[in-house]
């Protein structure tokens, strides 16, 4: 909420251009789009199976809805595409979403259980331990679109339609916690384009020593929750049904995860197989950290600093 208070401030934004680089920025998104089609065709040229025009399943790991938003954009875009797979792990807001109709902060209680305390779990894959996905009202907006389209109205008014009840979602989960269940054919659209699963601690750890044990590759946990959720898609699909699962990030970067599942494994060595030279030694160096309180203007006042700073230091260089 602060990155996009800040974003969307005109006076923070006209003396220092305030901008962000991850999925919030719709030109990261654009970039994504390029995964898809590149894998696609990938896959035409390595599979005498698979040809142009035959439809895949793309599994992605997600946290922020950023890269498999991508993905449905390259589907609007002509990609053949069967399904989108959001693979989630123990942070399970989308899961949720795409099972019940009802976007909730704080899960219901199981029967038996004490009652679900709201806020983000702490997992083995903490680049998906996000408990509001940004992208997500980008989603939101073509569904509704969708939705009022068949009213028979003016696309000016579809448009408008479809702003005013993303607006109104989007409002009840700030005062709430929730909105939901959407309508039913609104879920019906979204259920059409994507699937969900979820994948927890114990899975993924699982999943990277099957895997390092069957093919000799080490997964980095986020990957891991990617692998484990195809499994599943591919004993839910067809058999003749194609599947792209999206690889995230380099195991090094998660090591307590890739310890934790490998350790004791044969031929397993941390430091000396999987550590790249580049990052021998980076845990010594000095770390820059800097605490501000949790509240805009504060982080709008550091902001401002810092970037005045540097360019006081540029100038004077």
């Amino acid at each position: 909420d602060i990155l996009k208070s800040l974003l969307s401030d005109p006076e923070a934004n006209k003396p220092i251009n305030v901008g962000a680089v991850n999925s919030i920025n719709w030109a990261r998104i654009l970039a994504q789009i390029t995964y898809y089609f590149h894998s696609y065709f990938s896959l035409v040229k390595k599979s005498p199976n698979f040809k142009i025009g035959d439809k895949v399943r793309f599994v992605v790991p997600t946290g922020n809805f950023g890269d498999i938003l991508a993905g449905y954009f390259a589907m609007r875009m002509g990609l053949p595409v069967d399904k989108l797979v959001i693979a989630t792990n123990e942070n399970d807001i989308l899961d949720r979403f795409w099972k019940t109709g009802k976007y909730e902060k704080k899960p219901e209680p199981e029967d038996g259980q004490t009652p679900a305390v709201e806020g983000v779990r702490e997992t083995l894959s903490p680049a998906m331990d996000i408990l509001v996905s940004s992208n997500f009202e980008r989603l939101l907006w073509f569904l509704a679109y969708e939705f009022a389209s068949s009213a028979g109205m003016d696309d000016l008014w579809n448009k408008k339609q479809a702003g005013q009840e993303v607006a109104k979602w989007l409002k009840e989960l700030k005062t709430t916690g929730s909105f939901g269940p959407v309508y039913q054919d609104v879920l019906s659209s979204a259920k059409r384009d994507f699937d969900s699963e979820r994948v927890d601690d114990s899975q993924t750890l699982e999943t990277i020593k099957a895997t390092y044990r069957k093919l000799g590759y080490i997964l980095d946990p986020h990957t891991a929750v990617g692998v484990a959720a195809t499994a599943r898609s591919i004993s839910n699909a067809s058999p003749d049904m194609h599947h792209i699962s999206l690889s995230t990030a380099h195991p090094a970067k998660f090591s307590i995860a890739v310890e934790k599942a490998l350790n004791g494994e044969e031929g397993f060595d941390f430091e000396n197989k999987v550590l790249p030279a580049e990052f021998i030694g980076l845990d010594k160096k000095e770390k820059r950290v800097t605490e501000v309180e949790n509240n805009v203007d504060r982080v709008r006042e550091l902001v401002k600093a810092q970037v005045e700073q540097e360019l006081s230091e540029t100038w004077m260089g």
